[in-house]
């Protein structure tokens, strides 16, 4: 009885020294009102929708850190990343779906921040929300493409970041192979590293270590977020409260939010975090048709899948888990980089009419992004298949030459992203292939507990 009196009396002085402590820093967050005079906004689901936004913020960045880590040039007054975050109504689930930078979306009717000028709804790159219309623009946008009402809004910039993973104690992160990117200075061996601030900036940011571009950046996004769910719900820092302070002082003293974020929902999620465990998250980024899509005035965009978004997002609105059940061994070859990220173009090296639209056929139907306008090679007596890749291309060479047994692979600097296949005589049939983790269900969702070294 004695003990149960103590541990109450323990709890109850938690609490309230918690939500004093949050309670006071309500005035440190800066304020914005992305829902002002928003009509005509999807029906809310279940749960909780948060909208969180990446800036690069770079302006706040000292000149030291500028140089350390690779943070020069203007900063582009847009975001770099796009987030759902969705808190099951439970509180037992988070649901993270990563939106690309790149998206083909469609503006509702909004007014210019910076002209004042009204403008009809209109095509651009979803990042670009944010340079036109600021925060309400961005927020308009998401609900436009994916019909998921957004409960809260936070934004992030660079120093912010730093200062949360600092006050964290660093957090974990595992790799096979190496990771380097001459643009944001990242060098990782292979192994386990605890990446404090300025590095894990670099890590989230770097998007030319391979052919995988904002992509792979995103999957390393995704990485690091599981990573530092599992380092805060399994070091005790959300239990006590005096940590949890610092750490909420660190997050909430350089980020901007919407005006019904408070103490009171960062403590409602700081309670929901407690009994989070790394299978309480999952990961995924929208399913995308096609990669390069070109809109005239736009340029190269990356285009949703209509189909398999929509049952995504509806999925979100419903509030149900984005990951079936434990899939099915599959006997397909494992391979770095997975064949939707491949570009190939074919081309027939025998006499074999019909050979190279075969061979196209096949790797398509195996998910690679293929021209699907096979050729004609000049020397038609090619008798083994040849894979012809560009060296900084190699890791999805690997992967196309793993679905061609027996093909012999040639280096060719300068050759581009497209992979070029010579079908030989020897061509017999296409391997099945899939990525490491390519993640459960239509939507490739990973769980928290299923991101491992890689």
């Amino acid at each position: 009885m004695r003990a149960t009196m103590t541990l109450s009396v323990v709890i109850l002085a938690s609490a309230g020294i918690g939500h004093s402590v949050v309670s006071s820093l309500d005035a440190d967050i800066a304020r914005v009102d992305p829902f002002k005079d928003m009509k005509n906004r999807p029906r809310a689901g279940h749960g909780m929708n948060v909208l969180l936004v990446g800036t690069d913020g770079r302006d706040r960045i000292t000149e030291r850190e500028r140089r350390r880590y690779r943070l020069g040039g203007a900063p582009c007054h847009c975001t770099d990343t796009l987030m759902i975050v969705h808190i099951s109504e439970d509180r037992e689930r988070a649901s993270v779906i990563s939106l690309p930078r790149d998206s083909f979306a469609q503006t509702p009717p909004h007014t210019d921040r910076a002209t004042g000028r009204t403008h009809q709804g209109h095509p651009l790159r979803i990042n670009a929300a944010y340079a036109e219309g600021g925060p309400q623009l961005t927020v308009r946008t998401v609900e436009h493409m994916t019909r998921v009402k957004i409960d809260h809004y936070l934004e992030v910039d660079f120093t912010s970041f730093m200062r949360t993973v600092d006050v964290l104690g660093g957090v974990k992160i595992c790799t096979a192979r190496p990771l380097k990117d001459s643009f944001t200075g990242l060098d990782l061996p292979p192994g386990t590293h605890a990446l404090k601030g300025g590095q894990a900036l670099q890590y989230v940011r770097s998007r030319h270590i391979d052919a995988d571009s904002d992509f792979g950046r995103m999957k390393r996004q995704q990485r690091f977020l599981a990573a530092l769910v599992d380092h805060a719900t399994s070091s005790g820092i959300l239990l006590n409260p005096l940590r949890f302070r610092d750490v909420a002082r660190a997050v909430l003293g350089s980020v901007r939010a919407d005006r019904g974020f408070g103490a009171d929902e960062l403590l409602d999620l700081g309670r929901a975090m407690r009994t989070f465990s790394p299978s309480s998250s999952e990961f995924t980024t929208v399913p995308v048709a096609q990669m390069g899509y070109v809109v005239k005035g736009i340029g190269s965009t990356v285009k949703w899948d209509p189909v398999k978004a929509e049952r995504l997002f509806r999925a979100v609105r419903d509030d149900k888990p984005l990951a079936t059940a434990p899939r099915a061994r599959s006997t397909a070859v494992r391979v770095e980089v997975a064949p939707q990220q491949i570009r190939v173009h074919v081309e027939n090296g025998t006499t074999t009419v019909g050979l190279a639209k075969e061979m196209d056929a096949g790797l398509a139907a195996t998910g690679f992004r293929t021209t699907g306008r096979p050729t004609t090679a000049a020397n038609r007596a090619t008798r083994r298949t040849v894979i012809t890749y560009d060296p900084r291309w190699d890791r999805s060479a690997r992967s196309l030459a793993a679905a061609l047994p027996g093909s012999e692979m040639r280096a060719v600097p300068g050759l581009g992203p497209t992979l070029r296949v010579t079908a030989g005589a020897d061509f017999r049939e296409v391997r099945r292939v899939r990525a490491e983790n390519p993640g459960q269900g239509e939507f490739g969702v990973v769980r928290g507990d299923e991101v491992g070294c890689s």
